[in-house]
């Protein structure tokens, strides 16, 4: 009897489902998204607790933790995003970082993808400040009745100043307000016209009386350096000179770097003493090719040639070496702490760059480094890490150096020599990414090995020229 119950009770829920069913459907459909609004408000921990196995939770000192299930690649993500790397980086970046410094660099600070092997980029540099005059000036030269003499000079850049510009005249004193006492100050010129054909016409703002005539030029020798400053209007001007920044156009060659490595089938067979396999010839072959690769980054001469056993054009890229903007020369066989203090203010000065630049140098320039005193001036401090690379940190107050040993420059003979580089305006194109490929030589007919060659076609830019420096001894 119960059971003749039961079937009619069914028979008359399911008749009662047909005759109802949007209103159900309804219902359901209202279920599922009051479901799905209130998962999107959980913290992410919870979002993830639905997808994966295990859920992510912060431990007690701001760590995090898996429970609830094994550590999957999605949680590793979740918790440390950077952790997991492309593992074809992974492998180049942890082969001898410390020998290829300069490749190592360029692609922790990644690169830029290039459609052609041709890489044309632009830079923009800032107005010079400085020049020198190229005609010395005598006493008394120009001289006309009144006090508002003006005078003709001809520097070795008339263009870096305008109408309105002060010029500090370095190392001539100027005079105080009777013409004829020397000033502690240096003399201040006050730019008038810029004639392209005699020269640049100025007035001096504290010039000295000659002759009786007051704001007079003293004797300015030639080579006299010349600093620009600050523009000076009048009360009425509304307008100045235009100043243009224009950007410069260069290029450069990627080269394609290629290496092989191939095993016999017999070889691959034999019993060794010692483990080594493939995967060790290709972590040889890899540092070898960085290293070349880290020699034409530095001192590669940029050319399109013909070969005419292969019938193709060969790219060779250009170095940083010849793209640096600036030089500093050093003629003593070891350093003092003068030179020092030089070579950091030559470095921090007159770019506006950052303050925090790299120096890579021969074993001797590191050695002369290495046997200074060092003060509360320049400090010397322990090793730090950074893109990988253990640094010796030189601080100063002009701005902190990362100083590394890199033997390319023992080998190329220049081991007094270095580079400081700027890691914010150094920058890499590669037109083909870092690949490995198998080549089946057997299958080809060529001969019984197992083989892999690894191809990258790349270059390196300074978009900053002149916030990069050579330091070459002389």
């Amino acid at each position: 009897m119960k059971t003749f119950e039961t079937v009619r009770r069914w028979r008359n829920a399911v008749k009662w489902m047909r005759r109802n069913y949007r209103v159900i459907l309804t219902v359901l459909i209202f279920i599922f998204v009051a479901i799905l609004a209130f998962g999107f408000d959980l913290e992410a921990g919870a979002v993830m607790a639905m997808a994966l196995p295990g859920v992510v939770v912060d431990g007690a000192d701001g760590g995090e933790h898996v429970v609830g299930g094994p550590l999957v690649t999605d949680l590793t993500r979740q918790a440390s995003p950077s952790l997991l790397l492309n593992e074809i980086d992974q492998q180049i970046v942890k082969i001898r970082p410390m020998a290829t410094p300069l490749d190592q660099i360029s692609r922790y600070g990644g690169s830029k993808h290039a459609g052609s092997m041709i890489v044309d980029y632009y830079s923009v540099d800032t107005k010079p400040t400085k020049t020198e005059l190229l005609e010395a000036y005598s006493e008394g030269d120009g001289l006309s009745p009144g006090g508002n003499n003006q005078f003709t000079l001809v520097t070795d850049n008339d263009d870096i100043f305008d109408v309105a510009d002060t010029i500090l005249v370095q190392g001539v004193n100027g005079y105080e307000a009777d013409g004829v006492t020397p000033s502690s100050a240096e003399l201040v010129l006050y730019v008038t016209k810029r004639d392209a054909a005699s020269g640049l016409v100025v007035m001096p703002v504290n010039g000295k009386t000659v002759n009786g005539t007051p704001n007079c030029l003293p004797d300015i020798d030639e080579g006299t350096p010349l600093v620009r400053m600050g523009r000076a209007h009048t009360e009425l001007d509304v307008q100045s000179a235009q100043f243009e920044a224009l950007l410069f156009k260069d290029e450069n060659f990627c080269q394609i770097f290629k290496m092989q490595v191939e095993q016999s089938l017999l070889q691959k067979l034999s019993n060794k003493e010692v483990p080594w396999t493939m995967s060790d010839q290709e972590e040889a072959a890899i540092y070898d090719m960085r290293l070349g690769m880290e020699k034409s980054f530095l001192f590669g001469y940029k050319k399109k040639m013909w070969d005419p056993n292969k019938k193709e054009q060969v790219y060779f890229t250009r170095g940083i070496w010849k793209q640096a903007g600036k030089q500093w020369n050093y003629t003593t066989p070891s350093f003092t702490r003068e030179q020092l203090v030089e070579l950091m203010r030559q470095t921090f000065t007159g770019n506006n760059g950052s303050k925090r630049k790299i120096l890579l140098g021969g074993s001797k320039l590191i050695g002369y480094l290495s046997n200074l005193d060092y003060d509360r001036v320049v400090l010397s401090r322990e090793s730090v890490s950074k893109w990988g690379i253990d640094f010796t940190q030189l601080t100063s107050k002009f701005g902190t150096l990362y100083t590394l040993l890199s033997e390319v420059f023992d080998e190329v003979g220049m081991s007094e020599n270095g580079i400081i580089i700027d890691p914010e305006y150094i920058q890499k194109y590669v037109h083909i990414p870092f690949t490995t490929e198998q080549l089946n030589l057997k299958s080809s007919g060529v001969r019984n090995t197992d083989a892999l060659v690894m191809t990258e076609a790349s270059c390196l830019v300074l978009r900053y020229p002149k916030s990069h420096m050579r330091i070459v001894r002389r």
